[in-house]
């Protein structure tokens, strides 16, 4: 192999950038370790790096055309280093080292595929999940008149005119073995899967089985409210006994599912182990990474169902990949085939036709989309903020925030509006923690914590929540509510941030610190309708959470929302990141931002590198 030396000590720049923040340690460590192969040159080491660092902004893989505009994407002394290296020329050298996928049998620390290099690792997290998800993207045998009875009698009302979309939804997932159904908050989502679920378990019923069904979502707040909303369906829906019975309500999180190894990135339900069920409700799809998707379908049996829901909309997972939004980035309206669209309309009692798919893709058969919110309405501001937002035009933004909405209300970033939300945050909580000197019940205080939440983009800083906390905590103790010289006291909020399966806590479990009988201070947890306490010394890894990130906040809802955005523009903040902060609040929501802020952050839309989409829809 020819070596050609960009820069002496190359491995020495690298821990400089590393020093600086550029690029993380572990980056610089799997760049030393590759630059132990002998022969490699030092193009490939700064390449292991470069490829290492884009999982930490939440990229599966580099594509070639960031190494081509370095400027673009690096720090300038970065950039000048990459700028130097003629990389369509050199990177054929690579290829002993940098594989292309093609051989099964050899297995290479990067992997250079469609103009796009990945951690081999990664790459075959991506390949392997579109393969199962085009592989389970299969219709299943059912017995068509049963579903189309059962739909005309869960979904009574239908005309041309405003199509049901959640009975189109319905009959869409009954027919498949992998179905998604996204929508907004309010669009039924929950409803919709309850009424599935229901024909799913008729149409069982008719071949004689009964059906193993499990419900999921990723954190334990979302499986918690998961649990409330599927609970809360039953009750409203007219469901014969039998088949309500076989509806289950007990949501777990993902890792609970699949069984957590400790110290292991496995589990211990795989494809040699796969989980037993014959189908699953994954609820809050959009939080779920590429390596957890992976490794979700691992454990699925073959011949097992999959159903995903989510907002296509949210925040993508804290981790590498953007699943849920590469299933769902069909090009233009969600179509369906000629024959699909046919059998739609029968099953559903529709007679005019269907949106087609533009691609002719078989996928897109599996996939379903709510249009119609039930939450927000004609006078919401709340809803047509989020969709002037979800439409990236920033001008409709402005036009939303001052035509004075009873549900909204904005507050231009300043000093004096800084204070505003201070104050207003401080009542909130002086109300809690007088409930809770007085003796509230554990549960009822935990909904009254749930009434409201500051959500912020940053986590540092005074607009941060790092800052919000300090500030609340100093107004508690200037009204001798609490004491800053102790680490606990009753009314502290808390989220954990690490599960520990030991103690069934998972990453965004919401907990109160109270007194219990006994006069003992533990934290107290809302879990299947009811509630449970841990002492404060057993408790896994956890934040004060007077206010919380948005992307904490996902799984959550709370009936009124103050959302504060820093003054500076920052890369954080993006189009998915206000949608999803807007979407959290049910009935009331406070933002507070500096207009040219909420500007740049609506006209940024995310964009992480990757191809599953590609492998998807092409």
């Amino acid at each position: 192999m020819t070596v050609i030396v960009v820069e002496q000590g190359m491995l020495s720049s690298l821990r400089s950038w590393s020093e600086q923040g550029w690029i993380r340690a572990l980056d610089y460590q799997f760049a030393k370790l590759i630059s132990q192969v002998e022969g490699v040159p030092d193009e490939l080491v700064l390449l292991a790096a470069l490829v290492s660092n884009e999982l930490a902004t939440g990229n599966v893989c580099l594509p070639m055309s960031r190494l081509q505009n370095p400027l673009e994407h690096w720090e300038r002394d970065m950039a000048d280093v990459i700028a130097r290296v003629e990389w369509e020329k050199n990177i054929r050298f690579f290829l002993e080292v940098l594989g292309d996928g093609c051989d099964e049998n050899i297995t290479t620390p990067l992997v250079l595929d469609q103009e796009r290099i990945y951690l081999y690792r990664y790459w075959r997290y991506e390949v392997y999940v579109a393969e199962q998800l085009l592989q389970r993207a299969n219709a299943c045998n059912v017995e068509h008149k049963l579903l189309e009875n059962g739909l005309s009698n869960l979904f009574p009302t239908n005309t041309d005119a405003e199509l049901d979309w959640q009975k189109i939804a319905a009959a869409v997932a009954v027919q498949k073995r992998f179905s998604v159904i996204s929508g907004g908050p309010g669009t039924g989502k929950t409803t919709t899967v309850i009424k599935l679920l229901a024909l799913y378990i008729q149409q069982m019923q008719a071949l004689g089985i009964e059906p193993n069904i499990k419900l999921a979502a990723p954190t334990g707040k979302a499986a918690a409210r998961l649990s409330e909303s599927i609970s809360a369906a039953k009750l409203r829906l007219d469901l014969s006994e039998e088949i309500a019975e076989q509806i289950p309500t007990e949501a777990s999180t993902l890792h609970r599912l699949l069984g957590v190894i400790p110290n292991s990135i496995q589990f211990r339900h795989d494809q040699t182990n796969p989980l037993h069920l014959d189908l699953l409700v994954l609820d809050e799809a959009s939080m779920v990474d590429l390596p957890m998707m992976s490794r979700l379908l691992d454990a699925m049996p073959e011949t097992a169902r999959l159903i995903l829901l989510g907002d296509r909309d949210q925040l993508a997972s804290v981790e590498a990949g953007s699943v849920l939004g590469d299933i769902c980035s069909w090009p233009g309206e969600l179509g369906y085939s000629d024959k699909q669209s046919e059998q739609l309309q029968n099953l559903c009692q529709i007679s005019r036709a269907l949106p087609a798919n533009q691609l002719e893709s078989k996928f897109a058969d599996s996939l379903a989309l709510l249009r119609k919110s039930y939450r927000f309405d004609e006078n919401s501001g709340i809803g047509f903020l989020a969709r002037a937002v979800n439409s990236g035009n920033s001008q409709s933004v402005a036009q939303v925030l001052e035509y004075g909405y009873q549900d909204l209300t904005y507050l231009p970033l300043s000093r004096d509006s800084y204070e505003t939300l201070i104050k207003d945050i401080t009542v909130f909580y002086v109300e809690l923690f007088r409930q809770v000197m007085s003796g509230g019940a554990p549960l009822n205080m935990l909904k009254k914590l749930s009434e409201f939440q500051t959500l912020c983009a940053l986590r540092e800083g005074p607009y941060g929540v790092s800052g919000i906390n300090d500030r609340i905590r100093s107004e508690l103790s200037a009204r001798a509510l609490i004491k800053t010289d102790t680490a606990w006291y009753p009314g502290r909020p808390i989220m954990i941030s690490r599960n520990d399966t030991s103690l069934s806590l998972f990453n965004g479990d919401i907990g109160l610190a109270l007194y219990d009988e006994d006069g003992r201070l533990k934290v107290w947890f809302e879990q299947d309708g009811g509630v449970r306490a841990v002492l404060p010394s057993r408790l896994p890894d956890h934040d004060t959470v007077f206010a919380m990130t948005v992307h904490k906040s996902q799984g959550s809802e709370f009936e009124h929302v103050m959302m504060l955005l820093p003054p500076d523009d920052n890369p954080v903040l993006s189009r998915e990141l206000l949608y999803t902060g807007i979407t959290r609040a049910k009935n009331s929501l406070q933002l507070c931002a500096q207009g040219k802020v909420l500007k740049l952050a609506t006209e940024r839309k995310t964009e992480r590198a990757g191809g599953l989409a590609l492998r998807l829809w092409q």
